[in-house]
């Protein structure tokens, strides 16, 4: 899987004074079924969470309050998207390795998944990973 395939996810945003309104659906910004939704929060000071890459889930990640930067790797180049609005969201297909750093203050990161929780589905170890690109 190459990085070309990750996409930046502009989300409608319906502005109001008395506060804006941002959505997403099935089958319209989300490229997939959504069988699982789940998000992180309170992550300390220099913390990193992920780093693994999913053989069959794909994802999307939005920053829903605060800040974080979603680094991505194919196993031959890297990049850094940073999401800090909540209308913003980044597509992840499967094989690609990705880790979230730099987490601001009470950030909160939801992330809506194409399959449920399956332990066997994650590669864990980078140079697994690397040796599973190289095959492909």
């Amino acid at each position: 899987m190459s990085l070309s395939k990750v996409k930046i996810l502009e989300l409608p945003k319906i502005l109001d004074e008395r506060g804006n309104l941002s959505f997403l659906e099935e089958g319209k910004q989300i490229p997939f079924e959504i069988k699982r939704t789940y998000w992180i929060y309170d992550v300390p000071g220099g913390e990193t969470r992920g780093g693994h890459s999913y053989k069959e889930n794909q994802e999307i990640i939005i920053a829903l309050s605060g800040s974080f930067d979603v680094v991505l790797n194919d196993g031959f180049d890297s990049k850094v998207v940073s999401l800090n609005r909540s209308y913003y969201g980044i597509y992840v297909p499967s094989g690609i390795w990705r880790h979230m750093e730099n987490f601001s203050t009470n950030a909160l990161a939801m992330i809506i998944s194409s399959t449920y929780f399956d332990a066997n589905d994650y590669i864990r170890e980078f140079e697994e990973y690397k040796g599973e690109t190289l095959k492909v």
